[in-house]
C-alpha cells in the first residue's frame, strides 16, 4: 500500500472517531468515487466530509485532486459543492474543520480558530456528559 492512501485512512478513521465522540453518526460512502469521504449526521443537517492528510509543519493541506492514468498524471482542482465540509488532520495530531467548500484553491492552512476542539467548545458538547453511562 502507498504511503499516501495509508495517510489517508489514518485521516478517515480519526474523522470518523472524533465525529462520533461528538455525538454524531457517520456514515460512509459504499463508491471509492465520490467527492467526500464521510457523510456526518449532527441531527440538523447531514454534511459530505472531504477528509484530507497534513504532514506539513506549517499544516498547509493540498486541496487538488491528482491521479494517473495511461497518459500520466492529471490533476484537477476541487469543483463547487464537491463537499460540505473539509476535515483536516495532521501528524502531530491537531484536527481541523472547515464547514464549506474551498473550491478552486490549491492548498488551504487551518486557522486557530478552525480547530476541531476549539468548534466542539463552542457548541456546547462536553465530551464528558455527552458520553457519560446513564
Amino acid at each position: 500500500m502507498r504511503l499516501s492512501q495509508r495517510k489517508g485512512d489514518i485521516g478517515v478513521t480519526q474523522a470518523i472517531a472524533s465525529f462520533t465522540k461528538m455525538g454524531y453518526d457517520v456514515s460512509i460512502p459504499v463508491t471509492e468515487s465520490a467527492a467526500y469521504d464521510v457523510v456526518v449526521d449532527n441531527g440538523k443537517l447531514l454534511a459530505r466530509v472531504q477528509v484530507k492528510y497534513s504532514g506539513d509543519k506549517n499544516k498547509e493541506v493540498d486541496l487538488r485532486l491528482i491521479h494517473s492514468n495511461s497518459k500520466g498524471y492529471v490533476v484537477k482542482k476541487t469543483s463547487k459543492h464537491a463537499y460540505d465540509w473539509l476535515y483536516i488532520l495532521c501528524s502531530n495530531g491537531d484536527e481541523y474543520l472547515i464547514k464549506e467548500c474551498l473550491s478552486g484553491r490549491r492548498s488551504v492552512r487551518p486557522s486557530a480558530s478552525q480547530k476541531l476542539i476549539t468548534m466542539a467548545e463552542r457548541e456546547g458538547f462536553e465530551p464528558s456528559r455527552e458520553l457519560a453511562p446513564s
